[in-house]
């Protein structure tokens, strides 16, 4: 082959060569976003007259269960649950039934979003496999809401059940059985739908419980509706849940140092009568909420004893207890207050005492502004919670000095206060603003207005027996929530439900939209709380 040829056929070469050896991104195809499809089911999904112990699902791909044992519902509840596997990935799934199944009952589970598919994770949404140990399918169904009775964002993972009001059905029975049907809002569902039911009467609960699917008051929510419910039925319920208040109950007493006593206690322990005796002879006290515990502080003069007898009363609930006494050290008198620096302009200053006062002295307590003038002010002590209250009216760009010389409060075991000293300042008027309410359609009063946060937390409050018009002046710059409260026992507190007084909880409502009140700003803001949200 000549020269000229040969180099072409060179270059011919060497391009063919670096054609084939090109890179390129393998891109692997499109992603898979379809849920797995079941195949096949033994017996069939919708089977009846079923006998047997073992169901296998046979899905088109290797399949994962997720959180099976929070997503899967199976209506009626077992006894002893089912065992369901493989855990791992597999084209088939196994479900083990290890309780007596009921005679004529429609069974169903509900695998929730706990079916994956192996390589995406795209769920198998709300799979349904049914049965009937009878000779037919019930298909009867009931449609619920779920809402909170005092919050605005309701609690995820709801039981939603009926009990058969038959002749066994007592008002204990929520508290012992499982339910005839059961469902689930798991992790997003505010509007349920309970299925494959038969005809007729029930009772309908709702519970935030700990998954036995039984009511525990002392840590469960309820809701419930009053009357029964006759299936079939296209009516939506709504039940709102709550927590009940426990009825009164001391559990136990314990020392807790050489002047203190504690009871433990569930249920509101205020205006508990507490007794101390050592021998016939009946100690004086003062009795104080135990911050942030459900106890009671029991304060009394310390006296060299080995024991003494402590009887606790509230309305009918009466028990004594005797309590083992040791040299302890004994609690001393301090202060700590509410405020340090700032105070809002509509806030009152308050002092919180390590032990409980019995005397003030209002001529040894004085406030001054900035420019040495004294300031006139008025007090309040809540004996209960051991805070000392002093209230004035607060100008803005303004600095105070609050002085409580020696011996302005002494305290239950006779000790004073040596000289306090608190320095406050406020903000100018100009970096809060003003909001007011128009109360519109009002179904009856008296009525608890509350502001609440983006957290739910309440940060400004009013109560009205008839006007309509309420006003929040001074307020933090702050998107606010209005939560309406017709306060029914005119106890000036939002009261929840009883189960076995069939009550209710007092009724709230809340204004939909939130309100943007910013630093400087006046807002009015009409609100229709006749309607029911």
């Amino acid at each position: 082959m000549n020269r000229p040829y040969f180099k072409l056929f060179l270059l011919i070469v060497v391009l063919a060569v670096s054609s084939c050896a090109k890179r390129g991104t393998i891109t692997g195809g499109a992603k898979d976003t379809l849920a797995p499809v079941l195949k096949a089911s033994f017996p069939k999904n919708g089977s009846v007259n079923f006998q047997g112990k073992e169901i296998k699902l046979v899905f088109d791909e290797y399949v994962k269960l997720k959180g099976i044992s929070k997503q899967l519902i199976v209506s009626p509840p077992m006894i002893t649950p089912p065992e369901i596997f493989p855990q791992n990935a597999s084209k088939t799934i196994t479900i083990k039934i290890k309780d007596t199944l009921q005679p004529n009952t429609t069974y169903s589970f509900n695998f929730g979003q706990s079916i994956e598919d192996n390589n995406e994770g795209n769920p198998y949404s709300q799979f349904k496999y049914v049965f009937s140990t009878g000779s037919y399918i019930d298909s009867l169904k009931l449609n619920v809401k779920i809402k909170d009775a005092l919050e605005k964002k309701s609690d995820n993972f709801v039981t939603v059940m009926l009990y058969e009001k038959n002749e066994k059905f007592n008002d204990s029975t929520i508290y012992k059985e499982t339910p005839r049907y059961i469902t689930n809002t798991l992790d997003s569902l505010k509007l349920v739908t309970i299925e494959n039911i038969k005809a007729g009467k029930y009772k309908l609960i709702a519970l935030k419980d700990n998954g036995n699917n039984k009511y525990n008051p002392k840590s469960d929510k309820i809701g419930f509706y009053s009357g029964e419910i006759t299936i079939p039925n296209d009516t939506i319920y709504e039940l709102e849940l709550f927590k009940e208040s426990l009825p009164f109950k001391a559990i136990k007493t314990y020392q807790a140092s050489g002047n203190r006593l504690v009871v433990a206690t569930e249920g509101n322990a205020k205006n508990t009568k507490v007794t101390i005796k050592n021998g016939n002879d009946v100690l004086p006290t003062v009795v104080t909420q135990f911050p942030k515990k459900d106890s009671l502080q029991v304060w009394y003069k310390p006296m060299k004893v080995d024991s003494l007898l402590v009887s606790v009363e509230k309305n009918s609930f009466k028990k004594e207890f005797w309590t083992k006494i040791k040299e302890q050290k004994k609690d001393s008198l301090s202060f700590t207050s509410d405020f340090a620096g700032g105070i809002p302009l509509r806030e009152r200053f308050g002092l919180t005492s390590t032990t409980p006062l019995v005397k003030f002295d209002k001529t040894k307590i004085n406030i001054i502004n900035k420019d040495s003038l004294a300031i006139d002010f008025t007090t309040e002590y809540d004996e209960f919670n051991q805070k000392f209250y002093i209230d004035f009216k607060k100008e803005p760009l303004e600095k105070y000095t609050i002085s409580a010389m020696p011996n302005a409060f002494t305290d239950f075991f006779e000790n004073v206060n040596d000289t306090l000293n608190y320095k406050l300042t406020t903000k100018n008027t100009t970096d809060y603003g003003n909001l007011r309410l128009i109360l519109e359609n009002a179904k009856r009063f008296p009525i608890i207005i509350e502001l609440t946060d983006k957290d739910g937390k309440v940060k400004a409050t009013a109560y009205t027996e008839k006007e309509t018009t309420i006003e929040f002046m001074n307020i933090e710059p702050l998107l606010y929530t209005v939560r309406i409260i017709y306060d029914d026992n005119k106890n000036k507190i939002w009261d929840a439900g009883s189960y076995l007084e069939n009550r209710q909880s007092e009724e709230v409502i809340y204004f939909p939209k939130e309100i943007d009140v910013r630093a400087n700003w006046d807002v009015e803001q009409p609100i229709n709380i006749g309607i029911t949200n």
